[in-house]
């Protein structure tokens, strides 16, 4: 019997207990106003932190740096979604890899792919993250959202361009692990979230008894895309009672930046803010409002929700089958149906009309947050998703 055992520990893969080096592979590293270049950025910066080695390659990085590959009329859309495609380049690759103990792909491009082959080429494992909901394509794609099965296509055509070839995804969110596995991925689903960074802290709660705040700040943040829905947030605000009351920000850039703030000219009566705000600002900025209003269609995780909720703010979330934001909800008012600016407007008049319950929720949120959400706690998850890939491949 023990010499079964210690044949079964010999024939068990070795546990690499040292610091790794990792390479993240994304095409677009420097856009700080793409969430997915956020995430690889803060777990770049954890990773260092928690001891790691890392080599970040695509545009922007700083010492592996991509070109910029321009594809006709893709590349209008990606930009888009505040995303450019890399040149792929086998010298870059073969520079960056030398002497990894791994490499993570975050999205299926050509770039991705080609890092992939190389990657493979000299021996070293491979992992992969689902960034990109398909969804977010199709938005932003015109007519193309409308074309049946042109989700499930995508879904298909990402799975033939990389994720079959890895054994280990990460995937921020059980919606979208569900989706994957739906769609017939089979490689080991490790659902990990992005995270958030202690950048954002609790703001100092109002004193019970404390008059509600006029001007009311509602805060959002996304890019300024069709699936972000951030004009049902500016109609419902129009609908509120205490309409003249609330003053609203909109955090991101994006193709529908001057239209929003057209009609949010025209139907709001405090003057709103819609516009790009650096990411370092940010924490100060959500600390300074009241509330969190997050109304869009289509999200894989948003981060935007997670740092707003770590701020102590109270988010009313949009609740969409397309969306995995819904989840971080703990009670009903934070919750209304997407594209509903009706019972939007009701969730906002209520939070406003409940000062203390505001007060007494935003700490429960940034309680909550911390517990489940910070990024030193899903970069300890991922590195173990990393070593177990290591030890697949030895």
């Amino acid at each position: 019997m023990a010499e079964n055992e210690s044949r079964e520990e010999d024939a068990r893969p070795p546990q690499i207990e040292r610091p790794l080096t990792i390479v993240l592979v994304m095409d677009t590293i420097g856009n700080k106003g793409n969430g997915t270049s956020n995430s690889a950025l803060q777990y770049a910066h954890e990773l260092e932190r928690q001891g790691h080695h890392v080599r970040l390659v695509g545009i922007g990085a700083p010492e592996y740096p991509a070109r910029i590959n321009k594809v006709p009329l893709v590349s209008w859309v990606a930009a888009k979604q505040q995303m450019q495609f890399a040149q792929p380049s086998e010298t870059l690759f073969r520079t960056a890899f030398a002497g990894a103990d791994i490499v993570h792909i975050y999205l299926p491009f050509k770039f991705g792919r080609q890092a992939y082959r190389i990657a493979r080429s000299m021996g070293i494992p491979v992992t992969a993250g689902f960034h990109l909901q398909p969804e977010n394509v199709t938005y932003s794609a015109g007519p193309l959202k409308y074309v049946p099965g042109i989700s499930s296509f995508l879904y298909w055509l990402f799975n033939m361009w990389l994720y079959r070839r890895v054994d280990h995804i990460h995937a921020p969110t059980e919606m979208i692990a569900e989706q994957l596995r739906s769609h017939g991925y089979k490689a080991k689903l490790h659902v990990i979230s992005n995270g958030y960074t202690a950048r954002f802290t609790p703001k100092q709660q109002r004193s019970a008894n404390a008059p509600t705040p006029v001007p009311f700040r509602v805060v959002a943040s996304g890019r300024l895309t069709h699936e972000k829905d951030h004009i049902t947030l500016i109609k419902a605000i129009a609908r509120c009672r205490h309409a003249r009351d609330i003053e609203l920000t909109i955090c991101g850039t994006g193709p529908l930046a001057h239209y929003l703030r057209f009609r949010a000219k025209r139907l709001l009566t405090r003057p709103a803010s819609i516009g790009f705000h650096d990411n370092a600002d940010m924490p100060a900025l959500l600390r300074s409002c009241d509330l969190f209003v997050h109304p869009s269609i289509v999200d894989i995780e948003s981060l935007s929700v997670i740092e707003g909720m770590a701020s102590g703010l109270v988010p009313v979330i949009a609740a969409s089958e397309l969306s995995a934001a819904s989840q971080f909800a703990l009670l009903d008012e934070s919750l209304f149906p997407a594209r509903d600016a009706t019972l939007l407007a009701r969730r906002i008049d209520w939070w406003i009309d409940h000062p203390d319950e505001l007060a007494k929720w935003g700490e429960r949120y940034a309680r909550h947050t911390k517990e489940h959400y910070s990024v030193e706690a899903s970069v300890t998850q991922f590195v173990d998703m990393e070593r177990q890939a290591i030890a697949d491949n030895h």
